[in-house]
């Protein structure tokens, strides 16, 4: 992996140390070798919100949005949005993943474990697991077991998806098991997202465990039923309440903006694709206002078209509304609503439609009252969405689950996973809907693998026919 991987051994933490000669025989106090937990973890907390669940310095979370038509870009095609990729193109989602994130969560959870600071190692766990899973969920086979022992190894191998799966989950056991330790040294304001609150780290972390067996309800050598019942079992621990979301907040002061206002400015050209939009005034969705903000020229909720062949003014066109999209908004990395959404499909798998509607119920309040909708709107708004049954539940709970992860990575999974929402390839696309993204070419010219060949329409290992 070019010399990134020699970070650990060769370098100190990256963004906010630097790199020592290995002639200089002499300590430079402005360049230290060593930092406390503290000062590692807020960091990554803010890349984790900055670079990997938005598109900060890179292209894939807003990639993934176009794939599921969320977002368009004012732009002729060929484009992302056509399925247009060049292995460059994620070039800046590898450094994010790999040097700026994975590899100081590697150094935190060490070095926490080192000091005996087993809440800083929980978290340092639990956001591996994260950002790991979603590194494997579009790139399928990743680098891990052998991707961090510096110069011992700069061309390390790729661990298969099946393998990054299990390693997921003894992450995210090994963070419960910190938790339970109950250290005294906690995270305060550097813990961006929790404030150092265990108790809901260890909730996030029983959430992303059930998350991540449910990807599997299809893989080889999986069952759904199987899959669905450790989900379950993971989910009597999990999140129970909207105050227990994973967030990263923003004030909205210059230099503190939320990043998916960032993403919306005009130079990206980005706007809300007319799928999404559409799909709010068709369901008569009152949380339409919140997550859709009307055109300017207008005042109308309009969407482009992805692969339309003109251009169009940037203002006659929605953007990201007030609750997610503008500049104080919080960024959500794990919600709630997820969590019930999750219970509804398990329980759905499980014990069927009948048992699953009230936790679908659940789920759907759940988000709209996060939004602030009217308790006398909910109510229509459930009855016009009609009661679960055998032949519409999957289709219902995963359609309210993607808006209810607006602007997530998780909606790729789950589209590939169940085929809902229904997307149709988009006007002028190249190829079928991608299902995966290309590996980097910073990657492959240093360090090949056979992976590397994989394309657009290749389907990982968890995503079966």
């Amino acid at each position: 992996m070019k010399n990134k991987y020699i970070a650990l051994a060769a370098c100190a933490l990256i963004s906010f140390t630097g790199c020592k000669k290995f002639i200089d025989v002499n300590q430079d106090p402005n360049r230290p070798t060593d930092v406390k937990e503290s000062l590692i973890l807020a960091p990554v907390e803010a890349a984790i919100s900055q670079n990997i669940t938005a598109a900060g310095n890179a292209n894939l979370a807003v990639v993934l949005q176009q794939y599921m038509q969320v977002i368009a870009l004012n732009q002729v095609p060929p484009n992302f949005g056509t399925y247009l990729m060049y292995h460059q193109d994620m070039d800046g989602d590898w450094y994010n993943f790999y040097p700026q994130v994975l590899n100081n969560l590697v150094i935190l959870n060490k070095k926490a474990e080192a000091d005996g600071n087993a809440n800083y190692a929980a978290i340092a766990k639990v956001l591996t697991a994260y950002t790991l899973g979603a590194a494997t969920d579009v790139w399928g086979d990743v680098p891990f077991s052998k991707g961090f022992t510096g110069i011992n190894n700069l061309t390390p191998t790729y661990d298969s998806q099946e393998a990054i799966y299990n390693q997921i989950q003894t992450l995210l056991d090994g963070a419960i098991a910190d938790i339970a330790k109950n250290s005294t040294v906690i995270p305060a304001g550097d813990d961006y997202y929790y404030a150092g609150d265990m108790s809901k780290w260890k909730k996030a972390a029983y959430t992303l465990k059930a998350r991540y067996y449910m990807h599997l309800t299809k893989a080889p050598g999986h069952t759904a039923a199987t899959q669905a019942q450790l989900a379950l079992t993971a989910l009597q621990n999990g999140m129970t309440s909207n105050d227990d979301d994973m967030k990263m907040p923003f004030s909205g002061a210059a230099g503190a903006e939320n990043p998916w206002q960032q993403n919306f400015l005009p130079g990206s050209t980005l706007v809300l694709a007319s799928t999404f939009v559409d799909g709010f005034k068709t369901r008569k969705d009152p949380r339409l206002s919140k997550m859709v903000s009307p055109a300017i020229e207008t005042g109308l909720y309009t969407g482009r078209q992805i692969g339309a062949d003109d251009i169009g003014s940037l203002e006659s066109y929605s953007l990201g509304g007030s609750f997610y999209a503008s500049a104080g908004s919080n960024n959500y990395l794990l919600n709630y609503s997820e969590a019930l959404f999750l219970k509804a499909e398990a329980t759905l798998i499980i014990s069927g439609a009948v048992a699953a509607q009230p936790v679908y119920v659940s789920a759907v309040r759940s988000h709209m009252s996060k939004l602030g909708i009217a308790e006398s709107d909910i109510v229509t708004y459930l009855a016009t969405r009609g009661t679960l049954t055998g032949a519409n539940a999957e289709q219902l709970i995963i359609e309210e689950k993607v808006i209810a992860n607006f602007l997530t990575m998780e909606n790729y999974n789950d589209w590939r996973r169940t085929g809902y929402p229904a997307l149709t390839k988009v006007k002028n696309a190249l190829s079928d809907i991608p299902r995966r993204v290309l590996y980097p070419q910073s990657e492959i010219v240093p360090n090949p693998q056979p992976q590397q060949n994989a394309k657009l329409t290749d389907r990982v290992w968890w995503d079966a026919q």
